[in-house]
């Protein structure tokens, strides 16, 4: 295993830096520096709560920083005391052997899910031969944990997919989306779609948007006819659709139903931030961004986490015998947003995110068995470049942002041609953690590696001996 060259003394080594480290505004103080090392466990855990940042690099958290708190201000996930780097490439369709140094969300979140890397399109399948990959939430339920996933995006997309589904290609998420899956196909005897297999997982708290995908109808098995949401009643799931309905579920205490399933929005949900996106020279702005844009049916994804994280309790865990749980809490437009050159709508995902990671290390505080990881999936395409002249700017799309300094800040765009979807960048991205632990994440490590690390984290020998 990779990550078993961090011993314990290299980690206290690492430590011993990291707790140093500033906080907001630039202050390092006594107190900081005593919960960053405390935060810094290398023991077991009962829950681990792991935040996706969909499309978060270090661009991204910079931009949204600065735009923010100002450059010497702090975000919630800056709180975390061990820090360290993760690769992300995947591997080719044809030849597994051979990287492919861009990944997608599907293959990138497989490699965390299930330990293995794969092909781009593909969610915990081997690439070339479609060999079913074990998850770490399969792993978790085995385990007899409790388990979640909560998103911004439609909980058939990539990132929750791969930890609920076996598929071949990503577009399959709904019983009519197979055309690129047909020996998946309930009627051809296969595990079905990806709203299928999410479903049939029995997983105990699924919140977030695609009620389009669990709408359709199941065309083979003992759920022929039936829609996923009748299937999913069915195998005792209790469904939501809005803020308020949510808010008294999660409101029940120990009396909550054992499966909850929360569709916001027909497809993904709506963004928290909206402003002019980036344009060819000279670029849009200067500009402020147009907040509070999410209607007020819909929660937002602190308050997702939240009702989650209170789901998945199920008691004031002084019963130390209670299971733990997996949860898995994904902001999913911050990569929707870069792909359309929008700093606005960009910011405020990751900003939405943010207040996410404070809800799970709000948890974490009061209930210090539980491993805190905040990453993303893969790098992307946003930058902050200079001021743009007239005879030297950047050939892409940019922006001119106000930040919380007063100070002019350019995003630009210029991984495709103006107007086209920007891409993915195969850049290494951070890691951050908090908890039992954590100091197995410091350093440089492969994607891979993180399930491992949860799996070690939580118990879950088999895997961890992988």
């Amino acid at each position: 295993m990779r990550w078993s060259v961090v011993t314990v003394a290299a980690a206290v080594f690492v430590l011993g830096g990291v707790s140093g480290c500033a906080t907001a505004r630039g202050r390092t103080t006594a107190a900081s520096r005593g919960a960053a090392a405390e935060g810094a466990g290398t023991g077991a855990a009962r829950n681990v709560i792991l935040l996706i940042g969909d499309g978060l690099g270090d661009s991204e958290i910079t931009i949204a920083r600065n735009y923010h708190a100002g450059a010497a201000g702090r975000l919630a996930l800056d709180r975390l005391p061990v820090t360290g780097t993760l690769t992300t490439y995947t591997v080719q369709e044809a030849d597994p052997t051979r990287p492919d140094y861009v990944g997608d969300s599907a293959a990138t979140a497989t490699a965390w899910a299930t330990g293995h890397k794969t092909s781009n399109q593909r969610l915990a399948t081997a690439p070339g031969s479609g060999t079913v990959l074990p998850t770490i939430l399969e792993l978790a339920q085995a385990g007899g944990l409790a388990t979640g996933s909560v998103t911004t995006a439609e909980l058939t997309d990539a990132t929750p997919a791969a930890l609920a589904a076996h598929v071949n290609h990503r577009s399959c998420q709904g019983p009519a989306n197979m055309a690129a899956c047909p020996a998946f196909r309930t009627s051809a005897g296969g595990l079905g779609s990806i709203a299928e297999q999410t479903v049939n997982h029995r997983i105990d708290v699924l919140l977030g948007g695609g009620h389009q995908r669990f709408a359709q109808t199941i065309d083979g098995g003992r759920f022929a006819g039936q829609t996923v949401v009748q299937s999913a009643i069915a195998q005792g799931y209790t469904v939501v659709s809005d803020a308020t309905e949510l808010d008294a579920l999660a409101s029940q205490g120990a009396t909550v139903p054992r499966r909850v399933l929360g569709l916001f929005t027909p497809g993904n949900m709506t963004l928290e931030w909206t402003g002019q996106p980036a344009a060819p020279f000279p670029g849009s702005g200067p500009q402020r961004c147009t907040e509070g844009r999410r209607p007020p049916g819909e929660p937002e994804l602190a308050t997702i986490a939240r009702a989650a994280l209170a789901l998945l309790n199920r008691s004031d865990r002084t019963d130390t015998s209670s299971p733990g749980f997996f949860l898995q809490i994904e902001g999913a437009s911050i990569d929707k947003r870069n792909h359309a050159a929008d700093p606005c709508g960009q910011i405020g995902e990751t900003i939405a995110f943010d207040a996410a990671v404070a809800v799970a290390l709000d948890y974490a505080a009061r209930h210090p068995d539980t491993l805190v990881i905040v990453t993303g999936d893969h790098a992307h395409s946003s930058q902050i470049i200079p001021a743009p002249e007239p005879a030297d700017h950047s050939p892409g799309v940019f922006s001119t942002l106000l930040t919380a300094d007063g100070v002019p800040m350019t995003v630009a765009y210029a991984t495709n041609l103006p107007g086209r979807s920007q891409e993915h960048t195969g850049t290494q991205i951070r890691v951050a953690a908090h908890g039992p632990g954590a100091a197995l994440l410091a350093g440089v490590h492969d994607q891979t590696d993180l399930f491992r690390v949860m799996a070690t984290a939580l118990g879950l020998a088999p895997a961890a001996s992988e």
